[in-house]
């Protein structure tokens, strides 16, 4: 067994352990130096992603990968980790107790994101599943001074119960169909002559569509979507820029090695399942989300609708479609938490999350302001925003695959999800606010707004450093 293999999930244990523990021994006041602690940490952790990561190992025999795809992700999940770490400083600080334990059931979701995206059997990937869900489920209900934040917590465990049920079934009929619990080896099952998928045997067709449904909840998809906006909503700010940006990213780890490496989704039924829920995701999300008045509720329609354009990625089921996933997760992880960390920045620690309460945000903090209007742009896929280069490199994947429909309706609900951005920023610039005061933003948050803005803006001007990353892992991974 090489522990190499696991030496980030290891070291990010022994993080939230160690928060507990400072929880426990710290003196009453100065217990809010424990999410300076916890940021710090998770910065140090990325940085042994980056200069010790144990690229190429594996652990248990296989089970366990550490290969560039799930290195990948694993950056990805400690840097919103770190950020929304940042973010909740201002609202832990409003906590009289219990704020090591949220820093710590923080790490312990990150533990099984990147459990998840190194999975490389059913039984791990439920385990890093459920490791990174029930801490998720007792962060949303934090905030045990809001009605909302106590409801999406009751609302979340129960769908979450749910889909995982489904998610564990479908499982359990693709080991009947199998004989394994080994990706290798129950995509080597299903690959035989008249079985599989393709050929219509009813455990694996059953097993494949219920482990897509699973995931599909994970990532907000419709029709498996109706949890994200009152969870959203009714989350702590900072827990809700960790579901957009963390869990939903967390579910594209592991559904894309499930459909590149295991189930045949490049053709049958499957690829029509993977297909609809694209579309479906893409036309409600960006509909539903027009009349929204919520800033919170807007965003969580659209992440619904973005999860259709990253579900293009995997529709393409090709190099160029993975390394395009790639690169929009990366933009869409810094421009969620820029606007995310905007909305905690207010007041009430962005409760009530009302566009309304907007206004005039242009001339109150126009640094704000200023960096929440490029993460908007760039969701909305104008150019020189990442989200413009994102959109097109998934956009032209499918087109060149022959999916010309699929391409143009993607491009339509991109033009359509404009109008709900543009009505943001209208809000900002042209609407005059009742309370004209300057808002004081903290040094944390406009660190957080600084680097978003930064990377939302460098990633769409200069995209040449990570496409070459992303083109290098989905050749290293899919050859």
């Amino acid at each position: 067994m090489d522990f190499s293999a696991i030496r980030l999930e290891l070291v990010a244990a022994l993080i939230a352990l160690s928060l507990l523990a400072v929880g426990l021994i710290a003196p009453r006041g100065k217990r809010e130096m424990t999410g300076y602690i916890a940021a710090i940490a998770f910065l140090g952790l990325l940085a042994l992603a980056f200069l010790a990561p144990g690229h190429g190992s594996s652990f248990l025999g296989g089970r366990f990968l550490n290969d560039p795809l799930a290195l990948f992700f694993k950056r990805v999940f400690i840097t919103a980790a770190f950020l929304v770490a940042l973010m909740s400083l201002r609202f832990t600080a409003g906590l009289e107790e219990s704020r090591s334990e949220f820093f710590a059931l923080l790490a312990f979701s990150l533990v099984g994101m990147m459990v998840l995206s190194s999975a490389n059997d059913f039984l791990s990937l439920y385990i890093g599943l459920e490791l990174m869900t029930i801490p998720l489920v007792v962060l949303t209900a934090y905030d045990r001074a809001s009605g909302k934040s106590t409801e999406a917590g009751t609302k979340y465990v129960l769908l979450s119960a749910i889909s995982s049920a489904v998610l564990l079934f479908g499982l359990s009929l693709l080991f009947g169909a199998s004989g394994s619990l080994a990706y290798g080896d129950v995509a080597a099952a299903l690959a035989k002559p008249a079985f599989g998928p393709a050929s219509g045997d009813p455990l694996a067709v059953i097993g494949g569509v219920m482990a897509l449904a699973g995931f599909a909840f994970k990532i907000a998809a419709v029709p498996f979507h109706m949890w994200s906006p009152d969870i959203y909503e009714g989350a702590p700010t900072p827990v809700a820029a960790f579901l957009a940006v963390g869990s939903k990213t967390a579910g594209f780890a592991a559904l894309a090695r499930l459909l590149f490496f295991v189930l045949p989704s490049n053709g049958g039924g499957l690829s029509l399942v993977v297909i609809s829920l694209s579309v479906l995701s893409m036309v409600v999300g960006n509909l539903i989300a027009l009349p929204q008045t919520n800033m919170k509720r807007l965003l969580a329609y659209s992440s619904i609708a973005h999860a259709g354009y990253m579900l293009l990625g995997l529709v393409a089921a090709s190099r160029a479609g993975l390394s395009a996933l790639l690169y929009y997760i990366v933009l869409y992880l810094f421009a969620n938490v820029g606007i995310f960390a905007a909305i905690s920045s207010f007041g009430d620690g962005g409760r009530s999350g009302e566009i309304a309460s907007l206004r005039g945000l242009w001339k109150r903090s126009p640094f704000m302001a200023a960096s929440l209007l490029v993460c908007l742009l760039s969701l909305a896929g104008i150019p020189p925003a990442a989200g413009f280069l994102g959109k097109f490199y998934l956009l032209a994947e499918v087109a060149r695959q022959g999916k010309l429909w699929l391409a143009a309706l993607a491009l339509l609900m991109s033009l359509v999800s404009i109008s709900y951005y543009i009505s943001v920023i209208r809000v900002i610039i042209m609407e005059k606010a009742e309370d004209e005061s300057r808002i004081r933003v903290p040094i944390a948050q406009k660190a957080i707004l600084a680097l978003s803005a930064l990377a939302t803006v460098g990633l769409g001007v200069f995209p040449g450093p990570l496409t070459a990353w992303t083109q290098a892992i989905a050749a290293a991974v899919l050859r």
